[in-house]
């Protein structure tokens, strides 16, 4: 089922929603947490540097919007107590969780398998991978108490075209892939719970510039140009939309 890349959601779209935006201290997530609060939607940023998301809450305020609330979390060593107490307190300020984007990820090395370094092998996939399938696992209470709840995994474009070089990046977005292949037909009885992944494409991040030093950032969109699905999935447009990968680009 396609759905709009250039959808521009009515104002107030989101009113009423309380959606989580993990990643949300920069980059894609950030112009994700401020497009969802434009929308109306009340926003938890999660990421794992204080300062940066207070930036970002201080900006929601400034446009009016309702009032986020931070849910400081650094994934690469979050333990199981972070993990339920930030479950706890999500059903206990918002009774509920009605979207649960994942853009949190780390970009790794750019090197052949043969010489990748295994520490970081492991951070990588631990926070792209096992992170957001244990993030996902503890908040399925809250996203039940949902009447429309949608989960959006970020994915990427090296899950459609295999290249040399991406590491461990692309083997955790493929993992993701099976995840949210799995989880969406594990759920499709609870017609509440939506789970799908879009690929935002390219845009003018740091993870961009890492990965491309030599491309010109201008000629980039930014991320915020490039959220329209997302809010589409997030929105009431998106209910029955379950299981599917999407390019917003």
């Amino acid at each position: 089922m396609p759905i709009p890349k250039h959808y521009i959601p009515d104002p107030g779209v989101l009113r009423g929603r309380v959606i989580m935006v993990t990643g949300a201290s920069g980059g894609f997530g950030r112009a994700l947490s401020l497009e969802c609060a434009r929308a109306g939607a009340s926003v938890i940023l999660s990421g794992r540097n204080g300062t940066k998301l207070d930036g970002v809450y201080d900006e929601i305020k400034a446009l009016g919007a309702p009032q986020p609330a931070i849910a400081k979390l650094d994934l690469a060593s979050a333990t199981a107590v972070d993990y339920d107490h930030l479950a706890k307190t999500i059903a206990d300020e918002f009774g509920r969780l009605d979207g649960l984007v994942h853009a949190a990820a780390l970009l790794g090395d750019r090197t052949p398998l043969e010489h990748y370094d295994v520490p970081t092998w492991c951070r990588v996939l631990h926070v792209n991978l096992t992170a957001p399938f244990i993030l996902t696992q503890v908040l399925l209470p809250n996203l039940r108490n949902s009447t429309d709840a949608s989960v959006i995994f970020v994915s990427s474009g090296v899950v459609k075209n295999q290249r040399p070089f991406w590491g461990a990046y692309a083997v955790s977005k493929s993992g993701l892939e099976s995840v949210r292949s799995m989880l969406s037909q594990e759920l499709e009885s609870e017609e509440n719970i939506r789970v799908n992944s879009v690929n935002p494409g390219r845009m003018r991040t740091g993870m961009r510039a890492a990965a491309y030093p030599a491309e010109d950032p201008n000629t980039l969109p930014s991320p915020a140009s490039v959220a329209g699905p997302f809010l589409y999935l997030l929105g009431p447009h998106g209910r029955g939309i379950n299981g599917e990968y999407f390019d917003a680009q």
